[in-house]
Protein backbone atom coordinates (compact mmCIF):
# COMPACT_ATOMS: atom_id res chain seq x y z
CA UNK A 1 0.00 0.00 0.00
CA UNK A 2 1.46 3.30 -1.24
CA UNK A 3 1.50 6.00 1.96
CA UNK A 4 1.88 8.90 -0.53
CA UNK A 5 -1.09 11.24 -0.43
CA UNK A 6 -1.30 11.55 -4.16
CA UNK A 7 1.04 8.92 -5.39
CA UNK A 8 0.86 10.21 -9.36
CA UNK A 9 0.27 13.57 -9.07
CA UNK A 10 -1.40 15.26 -12.30
CA UNK A 11 1.69 16.06 -15.35
CA UNK A 12 1.26 20.23 -16.57
CA UNK A 13 1.94 20.48 -20.65
CA UNK A 14 4.63 20.80 -22.42
CA UNK A 15 3.87 23.25 -24.63
CA UNK A 16 1.23 24.79 -25.98
CA UNK A 17 -0.98 24.92 -23.42
CA UNK A 18 -4.41 26.44 -23.31
CA UNK A 19 -6.14 28.06 -20.59
CA UNK A 20 -9.68 27.11 -19.93
CA UNK A 21 -12.40 28.49 -17.45
CA UNK A 22 -15.43 26.37 -17.11
CA UNK A 23 -18.07 28.11 -14.79
CA UNK A 24 -15.77 29.98 -12.77
CA UNK A 25 -17.34 31.48 -9.83
CA UNK A 26 -15.35 33.38 -7.11
CA UNK A 27 -17.01 35.08 -3.87
CA UNK A 28 -15.02 37.26 -1.59
CA UNK A 29 -17.19 37.67 1.63
CA UNK A 30 -20.44 39.12 0.92
CA UNK A 31 -19.00 40.28 -2.65
CA UNK A 32 -19.20 38.01 -5.91
CA UNK A 33 -16.37 39.19 -8.04
CA UNK A 34 -16.66 36.34 -10.92
CA UNK A 35 -20.25 34.75 -11.97
CA UNK A 36 -19.93 31.65 -13.32
CA UNK A 37 -17.56 32.89 -16.16
CA UNK A 38 -16.81 30.10 -18.97
CA UNK A 39 -14.19 30.99 -21.48
CA UNK A 40 -11.55 29.58 -23.59
CA UNK A 41 -8.18 30.91 -24.05
CA UNK A 42 -6.73 29.48 -27.18
CA UNK A 43 -2.61 28.36 -27.35
CA UNK A 44 -0.04 30.90 -28.82
CA UNK A 45 -2.44 33.77 -28.86
CA UNK A 46 -2.79 36.80 -27.09
CA UNK A 47 -6.38 37.52 -25.20
CA UNK A 48 -7.05 40.37 -23.94
CA UNK A 49 -9.39 40.76 -20.93
CA UNK A 50 -11.03 44.05 -20.75
CA UNK A 51 -14.02 46.16 -18.87
CA UNK A 52 -14.51 48.70 -15.50
CA UNK A 53 -12.59 49.14 -13.42
CA UNK A 54 -13.15 46.32 -10.26
CA UNK A 55 -15.25 43.84 -13.05
CA UNK A 56 -13.07 41.14 -11.96
CA UNK A 57 -10.43 40.88 -14.60
CA UNK A 58 -7.23 41.18 -12.28
CA UNK A 59 -8.95 38.21 -10.30
CA UNK A 60 -9.63 36.05 -13.16
CA UNK A 61 -6.01 36.37 -14.17
CA UNK A 62 -5.12 35.32 -10.87
CA UNK A 63 -7.10 31.97 -10.44
CA UNK A 64 -5.35 31.10 -13.02
CA UNK A 65 -2.30 30.17 -11.21
CA UNK A 66 -3.74 30.18 -8.01
CA UNK A 67 -2.55 33.04 -6.41
CA UNK A 68 -6.40 33.80 -5.57
CA UNK A 69 -5.36 31.25 -2.39
CA UNK A 70 -3.81 33.96 -0.87
CA UNK A 71 -6.62 35.82 -0.21
CA UNK A 72 -8.94 35.14 2.84
CA UNK A 73 -12.56 34.49 2.80
CA UNK A 74 -12.96 33.20 -0.62
CA UNK A 75 -14.98 30.52 -1.95
CA UNK A 76 -14.54 29.13 -5.60
CA UNK A 77 -16.47 27.24 -7.88
CA UNK A 78 -16.14 26.02 -10.98
CA UNK A 79 -12.51 24.76 -13.26
CA UNK A 80 -9.99 26.79 -14.36
CA UNK A 81 -7.55 24.38 -16.60
CA UNK A 82 -4.36 24.72 -18.04
CA UNK A 83 -3.63 22.20 -20.86
CA UNK A 84 -6.49 20.02 -19.41
CA UNK A 85 -5.26 20.04 -15.96
CA UNK A 86 -7.64 21.39 -12.95
CA UNK A 87 -5.67 23.80 -11.30
CA UNK A 88 -7.37 23.23 -8.20
CA UNK A 89 -6.97 19.96 -8.44
CA UNK A 90 -5.15 18.84 -4.58
CA UNK A 91 -2.91 16.63 -6.00
CA UNK A 92 -0.96 19.16 -7.97
CA UNK A 93 2.15 20.87 -7.20
CA UNK A 94 1.06 24.96 -7.16
CA UNK A 95 5.05 25.89 -6.85
CA UNK A 96 5.02 23.54 -10.50
CA UNK A 97 2.05 25.65 -11.66
CA UNK A 98 3.57 29.22 -11.04
CA UNK A 99 6.61 27.91 -13.02
CA UNK A 100 4.15 26.81 -16.17
CA UNK A 101 1.93 29.70 -16.01
CA UNK A 102 4.36 33.31 -15.31
CA UNK A 103 2.69 36.32 -13.82
CA UNK A 104 3.77 39.69 -14.08
CA UNK A 105 2.08 42.61 -12.41
CA UNK A 106 0.99 45.92 -13.76
CA UNK A 107 2.62 47.48 -10.44
CA UNK A 108 5.55 45.36 -9.60
CA UNK A 109 6.97 47.80 -6.96
CA UNK A 110 10.59 48.14 -6.43
CA UNK A 111 12.42 45.21 -4.96
CA UNK A 112 16.31 45.21 -3.55
CA UNK A 113 18.66 43.69 -5.17
CA UNK A 114 20.60 43.47 -8.37
CA UNK A 115 19.36 43.28 -12.08
CA UNK A 116 20.41 39.59 -11.88
CA UNK A 117 19.29 38.67 -8.73
CA UNK A 118 15.74 39.98 -9.77
CA UNK A 119 15.51 37.13 -12.91
CA UNK A 120 17.24 34.28 -11.21
CA UNK A 121 14.92 34.14 -8.27
CA UNK A 122 12.54 31.44 -9.76
CA UNK A 123 15.59 29.58 -11.26
CA UNK A 124 17.45 29.42 -7.31
CA UNK A 125 14.55 28.68 -6.08
CA UNK A 126 13.94 25.72 -8.96
CA UNK A 127 18.02 24.70 -7.98
CA UNK A 128 19.09 25.97 -10.48
CA UNK A 129 23.29 26.87 -10.28
CA UNK A 130 26.51 27.61 -11.41
CA UNK A 131 26.84 28.17 -14.96
CA UNK A 132 23.60 26.78 -16.05
CA UNK A 133 21.99 29.98 -13.96
CA UNK A 134 23.74 32.32 -15.63
CA UNK A 135 22.90 31.18 -19.16
CA UNK A 136 19.24 30.89 -18.33
CA UNK A 137 19.79 34.80 -16.86
CA UNK A 138 21.15 35.58 -20.06
CA UNK A 139 18.26 33.71 -21.95
CA UNK A 140 15.66 35.31 -20.27
CA UNK A 141 17.15 38.84 -20.63
CA UNK A 142 17.22 38.28 -24.18
CA UNK A 143 14.26 36.70 -24.81
CA UNK A 144 13.23 40.32 -23.06
CA UNK A 145 14.49 42.16 -25.26
CA UNK A 146 16.84 43.71 -22.00
CA UNK A 147 20.12 41.84 -22.54
CA UNK A 148 21.96 44.88 -24.46
CA UNK A 149 20.99 47.50 -22.37
CA UNK A 150 21.92 45.28 -18.93
CA UNK A 151 24.37 43.03 -20.29
CA UNK A 152 27.52 44.98 -18.52
CA UNK A 153 25.59 46.14 -15.57
CA UNK A 154 23.81 42.86 -13.79
CA UNK A 155 25.25 43.64 -10.49
CA UNK A 156 23.85 47.19 -10.09
CA UNK A 157 20.53 47.75 -8.28
CA UNK A 158 17.47 46.86 -10.69
CA UNK A 159 15.25 49.39 -8.59
CA UNK A 160 17.71 51.92 -10.38
CA UNK A 161 15.92 50.93 -14.17
CA UNK A 162 13.22 53.43 -15.21
CA UNK A 163 10.03 52.39 -15.93
CA UNK A 164 10.29 50.48 -19.31
CA UNK A 165 13.20 48.49 -18.65
CA UNK A 166 11.86 47.91 -14.92
CA UNK A 167 8.77 46.51 -16.87
CA UNK A 168 10.77 44.32 -18.85
CA UNK A 169 12.88 42.87 -16.02
CA UNK A 170 9.67 41.36 -14.57
CA UNK A 171 9.11 39.75 -17.31
CA UNK A 172 12.48 38.60 -17.47
CA UNK A 173 11.55 36.68 -14.74
CA UNK A 174 8.85 35.44 -15.77
CA UNK A 175 10.35 34.31 -18.70
CA UNK A 176 13.30 32.52 -17.05
CA UNK A 177 11.67 29.52 -15.36
CA UNK A 178 10.05 28.84 -19.02
CA UNK A 179 6.48 29.09 -18.48
CA UNK A 180 3.54 28.03 -21.26
CA UNK A 181 1.64 30.68 -19.97
CA UNK A 182 1.88 34.19 -19.67
CA UNK A 183 -0.43 36.44 -17.28
CA UNK A 184 0.39 40.08 -17.85
CA UNK A 185 -1.79 42.21 -15.30
CA UNK A 186 -2.27 45.84 -17.04
CA UNK A 187 1.50 45.42 -18.79
CA UNK A 188 1.68 49.15 -20.07
CA UNK A 189 0.29 50.70 -16.54
CA UNK A 190 2.34 53.94 -16.03
CA UNK A 191 4.59 53.54 -19.11
CA UNK A 192 4.94 56.65 -21.13
CA UNK A 193 4.09 55.99 -25.22
CA UNK A 194 7.60 54.71 -26.45
CA UNK A 195 8.05 52.37 -23.74
CA UNK A 196 4.53 51.13 -24.31
CA UNK A 197 4.71 50.77 -27.68
CA UNK A 198 8.58 48.74 -26.73
CA UNK A 199 6.71 46.68 -24.56
CA UNK A 200 4.01 45.46 -27.11
CA UNK A 201 6.01 44.59 -29.66
CA UNK A 202 7.76 42.68 -27.27
CA UNK A 203 4.11 41.01 -26.49
CA UNK A 204 3.11 40.04 -29.64
CA UNK A 205 7.09 38.37 -30.64
CA UNK A 206 5.80 36.30 -27.35
CA UNK A 207 2.78 35.19 -28.72
CA UNK A 208 5.09 32.32 -30.69
CA UNK A 209 6.15 30.27 -27.89
CA UNK A 210 3.47 31.20 -25.00
CA UNK A 211 -0.46 31.25 -24.82
CA UNK A 212 -1.09 35.23 -23.18
CA UNK A 213 -3.65 36.74 -21.14
CA UNK A 214 -3.91 40.12 -20.36
CA UNK A 215 -5.94 42.66 -18.36
CA UNK A 216 -5.84 46.37 -19.63
CA UNK A 217 -7.51 49.64 -19.14
CA UNK A 218 -6.36 50.96 -23.13
CA UNK A 219 -8.58 49.40 -25.00
CA UNK A 220 -6.44 50.85 -28.40
CA UNK A 221 -3.66 48.25 -26.59
CA UNK A 222 -6.33 45.30 -26.96
CA UNK A 223 -7.37 46.22 -30.41
CA UNK A 224 -3.74 46.66 -31.50
CA UNK A 225 -1.88 43.75 -30.38
CA UNK A 226 -5.00 40.90 -28.69
CA UNK A 227 -6.23 38.29 -30.94
CA UNK A 228 -9.68 37.69 -29.08
CA UNK A 229 -10.68 39.99 -26.66
CA UNK A 230 -13.61 39.46 -23.69
CA UNK A 231 -15.84 42.28 -22.07
CA UNK A 232 -16.46 41.54 -18.25
CA UNK A 233 -19.21 43.48 -16.36
CA UNK A 234 -19.73 43.43 -12.49
CA UNK A 235 -17.97 39.93 -13.02
CA UNK A 236 -19.93 38.62 -16.08
CA UNK A 237 -18.34 37.43 -19.23
CA UNK A 238 -21.01 39.67 -21.66
CA UNK A 239 -19.07 38.22 -24.52
CA UNK A 240 -16.09 37.18 -26.44
CA UNK A 241 -15.01 37.39 -30.05
CA UNK A 242 -11.99 37.55 -32.55
CA UNK A 243 -10.88 41.69 -31.45
CA UNK A 244 -11.48 42.87 -34.82
CA UNK A 245 -15.25 41.72 -34.83
CA UNK A 246 -16.13 42.42 -31.46
CA UNK A 247 -14.64 45.38 -31.50
CA UNK A 248 -16.53 46.64 -34.94
CA UNK A 249 -19.28 44.49 -34.41
CA UNK A 250 -19.86 44.04 -30.61
CA UNK A 251 -23.38 41.80 -30.35
CA UNK A 252 -24.57 42.82 -26.98
CA UNK A 253 -25.47 46.44 -26.68
CA UNK A 254 -23.87 46.82 -23.04
CA UNK A 255 -20.01 46.10 -25.02
CA UNK A 256 -20.63 48.88 -27.48
CA UNK A 257 -21.66 51.39 -24.78
CA UNK A 258 -18.19 50.50 -23.06
CA UNK A 259 -15.88 50.38 -25.93
CA UNK A 260 -17.68 53.66 -27.47
CA UNK A 261 -17.81 55.16 -24.41
CA UNK A 262 -21.29 56.05 -24.58
CA UNK A 263 -23.43 56.58 -21.32
CA UNK A 264 -26.93 56.16 -22.30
Amino acid sequence: MNDEPFPNPPALPNPPAGVEFSDLSLRHGAVQVLRGISLRVPERRITALIGPSDCGKSTLLRCVNRMVDLVDDLRLSGRCLVGGVDVRDPALDVGELRRTVGFVPGDPGRWPGSIFDHVALGLKIAGCTGSELGDRVALALQRAALWHEVNDRLTEPAQDLPPGLYRRLTLARALAVGPEVLLLDDPTLGLDPVEAASLEDLIRDLRQDHTILLTTHHLSLAARISDRTAFLDRGELLETDETGRLFSRPRDPRTERFITGRRD
